[in-house]
């Protein structure tokens, strides 16, 4: 899922930059622009803060990686179709939750993917949407082993990853006494507390074709944002503009929406949610969401019409 909040008008924070109070470090991790914000009148307690928050980052990096041969995840992958692998709980109870949210989509979102084959929107092969299927992963809750039932099939985290991180890099801010800052995680944000002046962080929304004259602002204290956005390749087909983001189960491009964005209590929650309602569409994208407690979500389409949930109507 690539997030596209810098590039979207209805994603820009709304603070009053009082630099005296509000500490910031950019800086890139995990692929992407991290910039960590807390709120504090001791500029060395702050850069200790952040210090603390971007080895967080990094240890959930390595984490989480599918590439490094130490990692708990590459190990899942390399024993798919063999035998259970025993993880951390840490390990476990994200991969739980990812098949939750799997279930809650209808498998519209899944970490799961085929290993032999990249999906593109010229050709997919049947098997590597076989291997898309998080039924097959299996879960042993007494012994905390993860089990892939196909060769071939492998797991990865994507964007949640970035989304989890910027959680976990939350609470070590929390613990280190850190009452109130922002986490941009690659765009996505990340907030809690209130600023300087005792008002909330929010963003503010626009109609993308008058940038500059925002209609309402949204109260985003506690809470995160995730955008999910298609974007125009200059190839076209029939006359059709085909469009990056691909529903890998249906099997073919998505041109209804232009963007979705996810607001809920966690980063994680709203990188996951983000790009699962992009491929709902709108109908069903909103039903979904408007079923669910502390979700809300802005969806801007293709000809730039912006719907909300019910759930908007309570943050702004």
């Amino acid at each position: 899922m690539k997030s596209v909040l810098n590039s979207l008008p209805m994603l820009a924070v709304k603070t009053y930059n009082n630099d005296s109070s509000i500490f910031r470090r950019t800086m890139r991790l995990m692929g992407n622009r991290f910039e960590i914000s807390v709120v504090g009148n001791d500029s060395a307690w702050a850069d200790n803060c952040i210090d603390d928050a971007v080895a967080e980052i990094s240890r959930v990096e390595k984490l989480l990686s599918a590439f490094s041969d130490g990692s708990q995840i590459n190990e899942i992958n390399r024993n798919a179709g063999l035998r259970p692998v025993k993880v951390s709980a840490e390990i476990f109870r994200l991969i739980d939750r990812s098949l939750k949210i799997s279930e809650l989509t209808q498998g519209t979102f899944d970490i799961t993917y085929n290993a032999e084959k990249k999906i593109g929107v010229q050709k997919i092969e049947r098997k590597s949407v076989r291997f898309t299927n998080y039924r097959q992963v299996v879960l042993n809750f007494e012994n905390t082993t993860v089990f892939l039932k196909e060769k071939g099939m492998r797991i990865g985290f994507g964007a949640m990853s970035k989304g989890y991180a910027a959680d976990r890099a939350k609470y070590i801010l929390q613990m280190t006494g850190v009452s109130s800052g922002v986490i941009n995680a690659g765009g996505d944000l990340l907030t809690w507390g209130l600023q300087p002046d005792n008002e909330p962080w929010t963003i503010a929304t626009a109609d993308p074709q008058q940038i500059k004259q925002p209609f309402s602002d949204i109260n985003i204290s506690g809470m995160a944002v995730a955008t999910s956005g298609n974007f125009e390749k200059n190839a076209t087909i029939s006359n059709k503009k085909h469009l990056q983001n691909l529903d890998v189960k249906k099997g073919f491009p998505v041109s209804v929406l232009k963007s979705v964005s996810i607001v809920s209590p966690t980063a994680e929650l709203s990188d996951s949610m983000a790009t699962p309602i992009m491929l709902m569409g709108v109908n069903a994208g909103l039903y979904l969401i408007n079923q669910l407690q502390q979700l809300a979500c802005v969806i801007i389409d293709d000809h730039n019409r912006i719907y909300t949930s019910k759930e908007v109507n309570y943050l702004t």
